[in-house]
C-alpha cells in the first residue's frame, strides 16, 4: 500500500507519551523490527498542534531514530513522517485504520 509524506513545518509537536518497544506477539513479547535495517520498533505518542487544532498520534519509529530519556511534554521535531492506511482481518472481522511512522524525532530545543 502507498504511504503518504507528512507535511509538520509549521506545527508544534510535543511528546504525549514515551516510546514504549513494539510487540509483534504480546504472549511471547517477541519485539517488532524494521525489515530494512532490523533496528528494534517502539511507539511514541505524539501530541501535535497546527491551525488551532490539535490530534494525538501513535508513531513508529526506530530504536535508533530518538534519544535516550525522551519524556511527556519534550518539544520535539519529526523527521520523514509517513501515513499508510491499513486493512485486516482478524477472527472474522474486518479492521481498518492509518498507521503513522517517522525515520526520526528529536528534540526541538
Amino acid at each position: 500500500m502507498p504511504s503518504f509524506k507528512i507535511d509538520l513545518s509549521t506545527a508544534v509537536v510535543f511528546v504525549a507519551t514515551a516510546p514504549v518497544p513494539k510487540l509483534v506477539n504480546q504472549k511471547t513479547g517477541e519485539r517488532a523490527v524494521d525489515r530494512e535495517t532490523g533496528a528494534g520498533l517502539s511507539t511514541v505518542g505524539l501530541l501535535v498542534s497546527d491551525e488551532g487544532e490539535g490530534n494525538l498520534y501513535q508513531v513508529t519509529i526506530p530504536e535508533t531514530g530518538f534519544p535516550e530519556g525522551l519524556a511527556p511534554g519534550t518539544p520535539v521535531k519529526v523527521v520523514g513522517l509517513k501515513a499508510r492506511d491499513w486493512e485486516n482481518e482478524f477472527n472474522g472481522q474486518k479492521r481498518h485504520g492509518i498507521s503513522f511512522r517517522a525515520v526520526a524525532v528529536t528534540t526541538a530545543v
